[in-house]
């Protein structure tokens, strides 16, 4: 029997984050810096040990999660940040013991319970909803995620970008297509926002590919296939491979240093994005 997420320890590689919330589907409301802290909050409560409680219920201080987000002295863009991921419901595909292939439709939090005031022990309380509790912890495959990787990226569709090549890291494979409605389900693209591919390009693959480049333990290629020149494109295929040391130094120091000018810094890096015309 293959091993069960709930089961990794967190290492230098980052914390064990199940399959069914990497592939989440209709998180498109949710900021980089929503997803960032929700990934904050997942490593909490896995960490904990007690994700297999039944009515398991976590704290974490709101300083922590500040800190982690940024250099701002108040909590109200954490607070703000908490409620959208409290009210965003998101689909999530699943398999059960029985085998039988289901989608669960949630909130990725049940409730959260968040001090007023802004007091140096001010914390929120949290608890992620039974059903997803009981998804988290029958899955079997994960991908080891570093909280600090996401909080660098300042694109969403970076950080989910990221999230599914670190799913895919040790796949035998290191290519695979992607249907180009499921991939925008993935990003986290909302309906309807950059139908043209040239947009597409510009604002959701382009950045993506950027910061999963030049901040992530990864490198990624993204290329979108179309029928013909004007036509939209209808796949997306992903390349994957780990970073050389000196490229993986060259991240961690990015990282490291202010976000200003780091758009620039990392386009003076980047190679142009690909459409194929099939």
């Amino acid at each position: 029997m293959a091993s069960l997420t709930v089961r990794q320890q967190t290492n230098y590689s980052g914390f064990p984050k199940a399959a069914e919330l990497i592939e989440i589907e209709g998180a498109h409301a949710l900021e980089a810096s929503d997803r960032a802290l929700m990934n904050t909050l997942l490593q909490h409560a896995h960490d904990s040990g007690r994700l297999t409680e039944a009515d398991a219920e976590w704290e974490i201080p709101l300083a922590h999660l500040r800190t982690a987000q940024s250099k701002h002295g108040s909590n109200d863009r954490i607070k703000e940040s908490i409620r959208r991921i409290r009210r965003v419901e998101v689909k999530i595909a699943y398999t059960t013991p029985e085998g039988e292939n289901r989608v669960l439709e949630s909130n990725l939090l049940n409730f959260t319970d968040t001090s007023e005031d802004d007091h140096p022990g001010a914390t929120v309380q949290f608890g992620i909803p039974k059903r997803l509790r009981l998804i988290l912890v029958r899955s079997n495959r994960w991908g080891r995620i570093k909280c600090e990787i996401a909080y660098a990226m300042s694109s969403k569709y970076a950080i989910a970008l990221y999230e599914m090549v670190s799913l895919r890291a040790n796949l035998d494979r290191c290519v695979e297509v992607i249907d180009m409605a499921k991939f925008r389900e993935l990003l986290g693209v909302p309906p309807g926002a950059y139908d043209r591919t040239d947009n597409f390009i510009r604002f959701v693959t382009s950045p993506a590919e950027l910061e999963v480049n030049g901040l992530s333990d990864m490198n990624v290629k993204i290329e979108l296939t179309r029928k013909h020149p004007r036509a939209p494109a209808y796949a997306v295929t992903i390349a994957w491979w780990r970073k050389s040391e000196e490229e993986f130094r060259a991240a961690s120091l990015e990282r490291g240093r202010s976000k200003v000018g780091r758009m620039a810094r990392l386009k003076g890096r980047a190679e142009t994005p690909v459409v194929i015309d099939a």
